[in-house]
């Protein structure tokens, strides 16, 4: 069944109890803020239980006999009602301002909790989990639980105070009136449960489309260039707009049947309402009753209903925060990188690394590498070589423990990587990537980034070698000239240029270049090679590389094809066979 055809496509709700316990755990950490949140309730809460009361003995006291002393009994009550209804909105304001604060102080810390879980997580999660969706919990859905926790959790608690205390009035009042409220409370309970039960997967699905949303929009405007290129417009907009149908679908049914609850528990509440005003008339004429208790007992009535009423309204907020709070949970409840308790260290690292058998499958059916088996000594420039999707870049993930091996062994110095702390494994490379990252900031911050101490002079040193010195100089500020939006202000081939001399700046024992110099031009790339070999000596360089005309006096080129290494060796000897590498160059310069 389609899920446009109806529920059974969504998802189940996951337990509701233990999200509410994990939720009591960020609750626990401002307890002192949120006992004082509920002190103000009872105060502000049984301060208005008094209003009615006195309203029915004004009612009482203007219907009753001429008294001389009317006009001053009359003045007295009107007063203490004034004075009642003031000091009670003026602890709602307080109540009101101290839950925001609260509230933010819990968001605040998910939120941190969240981004830490994120850097804490192996790169393979964040391979399998659109960044637009990961943006939607960070944010929307954390916002949507601050909403919740902002009014609605004292909201429920003051309605129960209420609730209490206007049964408890009631019950001194009239008894008999009372008893209206034995049909209406179970018929809104169940009310309540039937809807509740119903809308609760409605907010988890629309969550869940709202996230496939932002994940296709992230996705569309980082390659909007591209669209435009390919003239693709149309195509992308119909893509969008099913999506957003779809979206939009999910948020009209989360919130109709949520908006449902409301007036049905209003409308049993309005006949309640009357069945009260019928049997309250018959009992004044009975003179069982007063006019003003009456009027007392309607007026606790409405507070007794009302709460119940808007608690049933704000079942479709919580229904939403649990469903956000649910999706920010499974991301904190995900596995981080495993850190040994006891790591092995390197203390002066050579660089001597070393494949033994490695085998590695992305999924278990597909492998990706197949029985590596690799000696690469010290010092050693390594270009790793094949056509697309053979595993070239899979080979470098597993050596930084992007991922892990299945089968076999990786050895940098002798030591086993599976013993390494992740942190001091990869503190040993400097890597530069054929995408370049850089943050907003300055240029001299995205330089530095990762080697705050080396010294202006090393900074521009290494800027002048990489060939970016005169075209920083002739920007507005310099090196003090801001990044804004991932470098969208610098042409491609800039950025690549920074990223490789925040890589040289970090002199590093092991170098890893992943297609580095694929967005500069001929002469540009020659002056980078010219550095970089200089920079590089006497360190061990892993670059992966599609132009072979650039890794021609590499000391050791492997050549990847279908998850093995079919040929290692170097230019010339691999020239010489005649095999695969031999085929790649010819295609390259035939």
């Amino acid at each position: 069944m389609s899920k446009r055809s109806g529920f059974s496509a969504i998802e189940k709700p996951q337990d509701t109890k233990k999200t509410l316990r994990k939720l009591f755990q960020y609750v626990k950490g401002v307890k002192w803020l949120l006992g004082l949140a509920i002190l103000l309730t009872l105060l502000a809460n049984g301060l208005q239980l008094w209003g009615p009361f006195y309203t029915g003995k004004i009612i009482d006291l203007i219907s009753g006999p001429t008294d001389l002393d009317l006009w001053v009994k009359l003045r007295q009550l009107l007063i203490v009602l004034i004075l009642v209804y003031v000091a009670s909105s003026i602890l709602l304001y307080a109540l009101s301002s101290l839950m925001i604060y609260t509230s933010q102080k819990i968001v605040v810390k998910m939120r941190q909790d969240v981004f830490r879980k994120f850097l804490a997580m192996p790169v393979s999660y964040f391979d399998r989990h659109p960044i637009g969706d990961l943006l939607s919990r960070i944010s929307y859905d954390i916002d949507t639980i601050n909403t919740s926790l902002s009014s609605d959790l004292i909201q429920l608690f003051g309605s129960l105070v209420v609730v209490v205390g206007a049964f408890s009035m009631m019950l001194f009042i009239s008894l008999p009136l009372l008893s209206v409220f034995f049909i209406s409370i179970p018929l809104s309970i169940l009310t309540t449960r039937y809807l509740t039960k119903m809308t609760r997967p409605l907010f988890r699905e629309r969550s869940r489309k709202l996230g496939a949303l932002n994940g296709y929009i992230e996705e569309t405007l980082s390659g909007f260039k591209t669209i435009k290129a390919y003239a693709q417009q149309d195509t992308m907009f119909e893509a969008f707009k099913k999506q957003n149908d779809e979206a939009s679908e999910a948020y009209y049914k989360a919130d109709y049947f949520g908006s449902i609850v409301g007036p049905s528990v209003g409308f049993i509440n309005n006949i309640s309402m009357t069945l009260i005003s019928v049997f309250g008339s018959i009992l004044f004429l009975l003179q069982a009753i007063t006019l003003g208790n009456i009027s007392s007992f309607l007026l606790y009535s409405r507070k007794f209903s009302g709460p119940i009423s808007e608690a049933a309204s704000m079942i479709a907020e919580l229904q939403s925060t649990l469903a956000a709070a649910e999706r920010v949970f499974k991301v904190l409840e995900e596995p981080i990188e495993i850190i040994e308790e006891k790591p092995q260290t390197i203390e002066d690292v050579k660089g001597h690394v070393k494949f033994t058998n490695v085998s590695f499958a992305y999924d278990k059916d597909r492998p990706v590498l197949k029985h590596v088996n690799l000696d690469i000594p010290a010092g050693t420039l390594v270009a790793v070589v094949g056509p697309t999707g053979a595993g070239k870049t899979t080979l470098i993930n597993l050596l930084m423990r992007f991922y892990e091996i299945h089968e076999g062994k990786i050895e940098v110095d002798g030591v086993d990587i599976k013993l390494m702390n992740q942190h001091s494994l990869r503190s040993m490379f400097s890597m530069v990537l054929q995408d370049s990252w850089l943050f907003y900031g300055s240029i001299y911050d995205n330089l530095i980034y990762g080697n705050e101490h080396v010294s202006k002079e090393d900074v521009e040193r290494i800027a002048k070698e990489v060939h970016i010195h005169h075209f920083i100089e002739r920007t507005q500020d310099g090196y003090d000239t801001l990044i804004t939006d991932d470098g969208v202000n610098l042409s491609k081939g800039q950025r690549q240029l920074i990223t490789i001399a925040r890589a040289m700046l970090a002199d590093k024992p092991m170098v890893i270049f992943d297609e580095a110099t694929s967005n500069v031009d001929t002469l540009t790339e020659k002056r980078i090679q010219s550095a970089t070999q200089k920079l590089m000596h006497g360190k061990t360089c892993f670059v992966i590389a599609h132009r072979l005309s650039t890794i021609i006096n590499a000391d050791l080129i492997l050549v990847v094809h279908d998850g093995e290494v079919v040929e290692q060796g170097t230019h010339t000897q691999l020239m010489l066979n005649k095999g695969h590498y031999y085929h790649l160059y010819m295609a390259q310069f035939a």
